[in-house]
């Protein structure tokens, strides 16, 4: 495959998790203050799959396509002021989150264990980001923002993130051995 392909390819597979970390934002329980969505399972799968590079981008791509007003966040909504108001942090988190989930399994290896322990990591990230953004957002103490913004979410953000490790390192493994996906850790080393 030529350079301009495996380009094309990743550019395709960049928007094709976008566009999955926005159909799993509709899955949605609702809490008073934070709903529960699918958007950090995606998050975890577009990571694990994809690696820190094209992960990433995939949730950069996914926020401006909601920051410009497609209804691509939780219950159908977008736009600036959602990117901006008390749950901002949590969408802006996926960046660091997402790279850094990436980032873990690159420098180890794309194992389930590896995978469950850089999605922890990634979740604890987005949990904080969300958290100290919902304080000041919302004008909370922290005892509000943590018992509002992080409490509720921490068994389920381990039962997604053992979920995405799972999930996202069994499709890896069945999309490059089908050749749908290429191994994007040589081809980050390959452009480097």
């Amino acid at each position: 495959m030529t350079k301009e392909n495996r380009k094309l390819r990743s550019m395709i597979i960049t928007a094709l998790f976008a566009a999955i970390i926005g159909v799993l934002a509709q899955i949605t329980i609702p809490l008073p203050l934070v709903p529960i969505t699918g958007q950090t399972l995606a998050i975890g799968l577009a990571a694990t799959i994809l690696g820190s590079r094209y992960g990433t981008l995939s949730a950069i791509l996914y926020l401006i396509i909601g920051a410009v007003g497609v209804p691509v966040f939780a219950e159908f909504s977008g736009g600036l002021s959602v990117l901006f108001g008390t749950t901002g942090g949590y969408l802006v988190g996926f960046i660091p989150s997402t790279f850094l989930i990436g980032f873990y399994l690159e420098k180890t290896k794309y194992t389930v264990f590896h995978a469950v322990i850089a999605n922890l990591i990634g979740m604890v990230v987005t949990l904080i980001f969300g958290t100290v953004w919902l304080k000041v957002a919302a004008d909370l103490t922290w005892t509000a923002a943590i018992t509002g913004g992080l409490t509720p979410f921490l068994i389920v953000g381990v039962i997604k993130a053992i979920l995405a490790a799972w999930v996202g390192i069994l499709i890896r493994k069945r999309l490059i051995s089908a050749k749908l996906l290429f191994n994007l850790d040589s081809d980050i080393k390959q452009s480097a």
